[in-house]
């Protein structure tokens, strides 16, 4: 089962109320006249289509039928309406969409003056045509997709209104408002009555944090010993040649005791170089002979190239 899945399977355990029925049917509803009106309420998750149902008895005691059908040949998606055909006008005029399914294309008024009616809406819509990316993937992204624009453009506002930074895109037409922050996607899901949701979502988005945050710090350790390795290798390529030039001889006695001892112990690091000597010596110090033996090498291999 998809994270949206369970998402709007929690969402259907809620109570039935009003603003979540009047999204479904405004979004998701359709009149017909076949000899009388009636209304049709699609949608392809069957829990949905349950939630409908039990919202028309629970609400306005209106018995449907719920119609099942597959949605292509290619296809396994299944759609499931409810149908209506009895007391039709009379739940348009309580819902107030008696002309809006025909003329109106935006969120209806009322709701967009009523707070409390406006999280129920958007409970509904989410039900209607939302989605949401697996937050265990890192991929933060949930999205309602509208037919019209400017029923968009009103759910843009309601997000708004509860400090939700909500964008619109046109896409195979169809106008997506979608969240990308995971906190204001969390704070969509406590909005709209998704609490189980939006713990499993911070539980992944927590886990992910912290498994990005182990691998930075493995890549900061593996690149430091690499680093490590690097300048060991430069100092004991530059030992060796001071060797083969016989050099070392006129070198200092704390130069020559450090070389012996970078060569002696390749593996070992500035700090531990440092506490072999006697007295012991801090790694700047250690740093700085190395570098000064590097040095010396490289002025002597300058040399014998001009000379060539």
């Amino acid at each position: 089962m998809s994270f949206t899945s369970d998402v709007k399977k929690e969402l259907t355990a809620n109570f039935s109320t009003t603003g979540a029925l009047l999204a479904l049917v405004r979004m998701n509803g359709s009149i017909g006249i076949f000899g009388k009106l009636t209304l049709s309420i699609t949608t392809e998750n069957a829990g949905t289509a349950k939630y409908i149902y039990k919202m028309l008895q629970d609400l306005y005691e209106i018995r449907a039928e719920i119609h099942v059908h597959q949605k292509t040949t290619l296809s396994k998606n299944r759609v499931y309406t409810v149908f209506l055909e009895e007391n039709v006008n009379d739940l348009l005029d309580e819902l107030s969409l008696a002309d809006s399914l025909l003329l109106d294309n935006g969120v209806p008024p009322f709701v967009m003056n009523d707070r409390l009616i406006q999280r129920d809406y958007l409970r509904g819509a989410f039900l209607s045509s939302g989605s949401l990316h697996n937050p265990e993937k890192g991929e933060y992204q949930l999205s309602i997709a509208n037919v019209y624009q400017e029923h968009a453009e009103d759910l843009q506002k309601i997000f708004q209104n509860f400090e939700l930074n909500a964008k619109i895109i046109e896409r195979k037409n169809r106008y997506i408002l979608y969240l990308t922050k995971a906190e204001d996607i969390m704070d969509f899901l406590t909005l709209i009555g998704a609490m189980q949701a939006r713990l499993k979502f911070e539980d992944a988005k927590m886990i992910r944090e912290m498994r990005g945050l182990a691998n930075r710090q493995s890549n900061f350790e593996s690149a430091n010993i690499s680093k490590t390795v690097l300048a060991a290798q430069e100092a004991i390529d530059a030992i060796h040649f001071l060797n083969a030039k016989k050099e070392m001889v006129q070198l200092a006695p704390q130069l020559t005791e450090i070389a012996r001892l970078r060569v002696d112990y390749p593996e070992a690091s500035i700090r531990e170089l440092g506490e072999l000597l006697d007295p012991p010596l801090g790694k700047s110090g250690v740093n700085h002979r190395l570098r000064k033996i590097i040095e010396l090498a490289q002025a002597l291999e300058a040399a014998d190239k001009k000379s060539i």
